[in-house]
């Protein structure tokens, strides 16, 4: 007997057989007994979710002779021969090989015949967004006025793609990923009935890794079951779609934490000695450090993870901080668009792990965090100072020479603010913004600081005029004429009174003591 992949032996044959799409197939059903069918559908979604088999469920159903609540029989000679794919009048069309204008005249001219066995001709176009523009174009006065005796069925992964004239004439179904629930279930039926010994957490896996699509999950069970040994085990599971140990997983983040850039090289040189898909890596370290951050929240875990794998994974929730979390898992998904386009796969991985190791990669928190550590457990030395105390003489000299010193530097800041800020006013002259210009005309800039101005109003500040510059569209073009002025980002602080002078900066703080830091 022919060998049949289990994705095709367990196609569901009736509605009601159909996993994680109740919304739809209780509405379909509903059309079939009320005989309300429309004349063009749209089913969208994911791939494995159903689609292409409701629309082959839909096609028996309308043309079924002896229909049973909504659904076909299955056993006359119409879903017979549907079934088998001898009947003529439904017609499945793969419009990622069939695209071209031609093909769709050729159905066109097709619709005005009557059929010959069915009730109805029912066309289903799968992945239908790939039909060039003209294909669509011909296809728009049939799909919008068919005669009684057609029904279209269109199905795709990308609706997005279609334009608005296709979407506006069908009735459109969004299929929604099937929950890891009920593929295990289903998954659990099919090793029974197929006499296939497996474990749970092998199961919980599968459903995990197809990401919402029956078809997957089936692809992937197929593979574990095939061998001498039909068991299946999480092991085996891991394995065969290429993921790596979890040690491994554990391992590297473990390192970004600990900013152990040699640790991290090892591993990552384990990882392609052996042959693992780095895209499947990086997916599993996003998706380990994520249920980190849930475990950090809810204080949860997935059943997936053995007790020693969640006791570390707590273990790193209690010194992780959820920022630190977030950007490893941003720069994991930088990292994962990279190697797409990469024809160097293995260096620029290599490299991004290394980077997110590196301690210039250390937020602000971060550091004040580890010198906290560092001086609670003696890696920081602190002593005091002891000088003896300057002649009242020196300090009056040194003091004049610094408030001498900080009058040049307020006085150069001011010269240097007065030449970019007129180049700002003139700018927003030019640019027509009538209302921010006029309110700016009588003003000034200060800057309070490297990344600070300030704009003083030497006639004084009305509320209204406040108002308009505090405006988020005003305060974000001011905010960028500035920035371009000085080559940096720059904030911008409005100065109500002519008494709000910039603070003089203390450049030099001697606090009388020396900070020995040990890096070890």
């Amino acid at each position: 007997m022919e060998y049949t992949a289990l994705y095709r032996r367990f196609r569901p044959m009736t509605f009601n057989e159909i996993v994680g799409q109740e919304h739809i197939t209780t509405t379909l059903k509903n059309q079939v007994i009320a005989d309300r069918v429309g004349h063009a559908y749209l089913f969208t979604g994911c791939r494995g979710c159903g689609k292409t088999t409701s629309a082959k469920v839909l096609a028996r159903a309308v043309n079924c002779l002896n229909p049973k609540n909504g659904e076909p029989c299955n056993e006359c000679e119409i879903c017979r021969a549907a079934l088998e794919g001898s009947l003529t009048d439904v017609v499945e069309m793969d419009a990622a090989s069939n695209n071209s204008v031609d093909d769709i005249r050729a159905i066109r001219d097709e619709v005005n015949f009557l059929p010959t066995v069915a009730k109805y001709r029912v066309y289903i176009i799968d992945e239908v967004h790939m039909l060039s523009t003209g294909a669509f174009n011909a296809l728009l006065k049939t799909l919008e006025e068919p005669p009684k005796h057609v029904k279209f069925i269109l199905a795709t992964t990308e609706p997005q793609k279609l334009p608005a004239t296709i979407l506006s004439r069908c009735q459109r179904f969004d299929f929604k990923k099937i929950s890891e629930g009920d593929i295990t279930e289903n998954l659990e039926k099919i090793c029974k009935e197929c006499k296939i010994q497996y474990s749970t957490d092998a199961l919980e896996l599968i459903a995990e890794l197809s990401e919402g699509a029956m078809r997957d999950a089936l692809s992937i069970l197929e593979r574990c079951s095939q061998g001498e040994d039909n068991s299946i085990t999480k092991e085996k599971v891991k394995d065969l779609v290429g993921i790596p140990k979890l040690e491994y997983v554990s391992g590297i983040v473990d390192a970004i934490l600990n900013y152990d850039v040699e640790k991290s090289i090892n591993i990552c040189n384990d990882i392609i000695l052996e042959g693992k898909d780095l895209n499947n890596f990086l997916w599993e370290i996003i998706k380990y450090v994520k249920d980190i951050m849930i475990l950090k929240t809810t204080n949860t875990a997935s059943n997936i993870y053995s007790d020693e794998d969640k006791n570390k994974m707590q273990n790193i929730a209690n010194i992780a901080a959820k920022d630190t979390l977030l950007k490893i898992i941003y720069t994991l998904s930088d990292l994962e668009n990279e190697l797409k386009w990469s024809s160097q796969k293995n260096i620029i991985f290599q490299v991004g792990i290394m980077r997110l190791c590196s301690r210039e990669n250390m937020t602000l928190e971060e550091r004040i965090d580890n010198l906290e550590k560092s001086i609670a457990s003696g890696k920081v030395n602190v002593q005091v100072k002891k000088e003896e105390v300057p002649k009242k003489s020196i300090q009056s000299t040194t003091s004049k020479q610094n408030v001498e010193k900080r009058v040049e530097n307020t006085e150069n800041l001011n010269k240097k603010s007065a030449d970019f800020w007129k180049n700002v006013i003139d700018k927003l002259k030019e640019e027509r913004k009538a209302m921010l210009y006029s309110n700016l005309s009588n003003t000034r800039a200060i800057l309070l600081d490297d990344m600070t101005v300030g704009i003083e109003f030497l006639g004084g500040l009305t509320s209204f005029g406040k108002a308009v510059i505090e405006r988020p569209e005003n305060m974000n073009e001011l905010k960028r004429l500035i920035s371009l002025e000085c080559k940096k980002d720059m904030r911008v602080k409005i100065l109500e009174s002519n008494n709000n002078k910039p603070k003089e900066e203390n450049h030099e703080i001697d606090l009388g003591i020396n900070i020995n830091y040990i890096d070890e």
